[in-house]
């Protein structure tokens, strides 16, 4: 297949990058501005993507579709795109379960199009070896090919889709819910009063995870916001397999809590400001069971 133009939908922060690395190719990658952020138009243009303004012309425009969103947007973002009769190559690489991707890929195939189910693990794309793009699908192979040239790692690792969805999950399943049981693990401790010994007894046995609870406020808290739909995909898939699904719709609960940090990178976030949130909102809940 001879690509020329790749569409991105949508250019959040690791979607641009991936944007970004397609066009490294010599495909012209656009993306769709109606009813997008003054920040994602921002973002665009840094990246130099080509704004084609709305999803009608993206999807005309396109041999490619990546789709790139908060979890609970894919499924809604597929139909838009199978309702214009898309017949190119629809690759859906968000943090969804493999029932998910796999009813994303019977929206769009019935529509015309070919699936490559796809997750991302990493990092947005800044340098070489930091985030991976892992590809199912009878094409599979044809979208890693797009990635060659460029800091992405894109690894077809099977034709039957699922598989690279499967792989995304079982991935997070560990890195984002521990984050989440960290700072539920620090919230606990404040509320008790023994934060200050929690961390003294760290120090001695578990030196990492002082460090990492900063980490997870600084660097997790921000993106909560997209985190509650994984976490919700993740606790499905974990019930599917006839596995317990409760540690992942707990870090749902949690990440929810955090949702009003949305993007507050600048100052970083303290542990100290998670900590407050997470028992501010435990002290709500706890004052409406009691009316």
């Amino acid at each position: 297949m001879n690509i020329k133009t790749v569409a991105l939908l949508h250019p959040g922060n690791m979607g641009v990058t991936i944007g970004a690395a397609a066009a490294t190719s010599g495909a012209r990658v656009v993306w769709a501005s109606q009813q997008r952020s003054e920040a994602t138009h921002d973002r665009a243009r840094r990246a130099g993507l080509v704004d084609v303004e709305t999803l009608t012309n993206a999807v005309r425009a396109s041999d490619i579709i990546l789709s790139v969103c908060p979890p609970h947007a894919a499924l809604e973002l597929a139909r838009s795109v199978a309702e214009h009769k898309f017949s190119g190559i629809y690759v859906d690489a968000n943090a969804v379960s493999r029932a998910t991707a796999e009813q994303i890929g019977e929206i769009v195939t019935k529509a015309g199009a070919s699936f490559v189910d796809g997750g991302i693990i990493g990092s947005p794309v800044k340098r070489a070896g930091t985030t991976r793009l892992y590809l199912s699908g009878a094409r599979a192979s044809e979208v890693a090919d797009l990635f060659s040239g460029s800091m992405l790692d894109a690894r077809a690792i099977g034709e039957k889709p699922g598989a690279a969805s499967a792989l995304k999950i079982a991935y997070a399943a560990w890195t984002k819910c521990t984050d989440a049981l960290v700072l539920a693990v620090r919230a606990l401790a404040a509320r008790e009063g023994v934060d200050k010994a929690l961390l003294e007894e760290w120090s001695l046995s578990q030196p990492d995870l002082e460090r990492r609870s900063t980490q997870a406020a600084a660097i997790a808290a921000p993106k909560a916001w997209r985190y509650v739909g994984e976490m919700r995909e993740i606790a499905a898939t974990f019930e599917a397999a006839g596995l317990p699904a409760g540690f992942h719709r707990a870090a749902a609960d949690l990440y929810e809590r955090l949702v009003p940090f949305k993007d507050c990178w600048n100052p970083p976030l303290t542990v100290t400001a998670v900590v407050d949130r997470l028992c501010a909102s435990s002290e709500k809940r706890r004052e409406a069971f009691s009316e």
